[in-house]
């Protein structure tokens, strides 16, 4: 029984959903550090990565940085083929500034340090401003961390776009500790 018990417990870990911890403020108000969240592993294996959502990926193994922190958390804020736009503290989608009410009420977003399309050959950096946006290429992502000041990710061309190759999957409910137990 107990045998049997571990193999479901496996199974389910291995393709079903996995629990993942917060190690850093970068997701302040959603997360805070130290929260767990239950992730679903096949959320992207019959559906698409959608704006908005909550994601944990994996970074590269040359990525990992001395804290051995291999699984990160951030929310999806540009998809496939959108051209994005990040001035005056605010982004825009196609033309559209986007309503995001999981911010902090005040928060600036900063524009972006410049990055690279992985998938264009010439390497040319994008700022993401009016005059030379980021255009998602296909099979990517740009991701953003909710508490904005404190957050390294797509803006950042050492992260950039993401792989939707290395998405784990899509948090959707905190566990832990259960003060805050509840959806995402």
């Amino acid at each position: 029984v107990v045998g049997g018990a571990v193999v479901v417990a496996l199974l389910i870990q291995t393709f079903l959903f996995q629990a993942f911890y917060i190690p850093s403020q970068s997701m302040e108000r959603t997360l805070v550090e130290n929260d767990r969240v239950l992730v679903n592993k096949l959320a992207y294996r019959f559906g698409d990565v959608g704006r908005g959502d909550v994601v944990v990926f994996e970074r590269s193994a040359d990525e990992v940085g001395p804290d051995g922190i291999k699984d990160l958390i951030k929310r999806v804020i540009a998809v496939p083929g959108d051209s994005l736009v990040i001035e005056g503290g605010k982004v825009a989608i196609d033309g559209e500034v986007l309503d995001e009410p999981y911010l902090e009420e005040g928060t600036v977003t900063t524009e972006s340090h410049g990055i690279v399309d992985p998938t264009d050959p010439t390497g040319t950096v994008h700022r993401c401003i009016a005059a030379d946006p980021c255009v998602v290429p296909e099979g990517y992502v740009f991701v953003m961390g909710d508490n904005r000041s404190d957050s390294r990710d797509s803006r950042f061309a050492e992260v950039g776009y993401i792989d939707q190759d290395a998405i784990v999957g899509r948090a959707f409910v905190r566990v832990w500790p259960l003060n805050r137990l509840g959806g995402l």
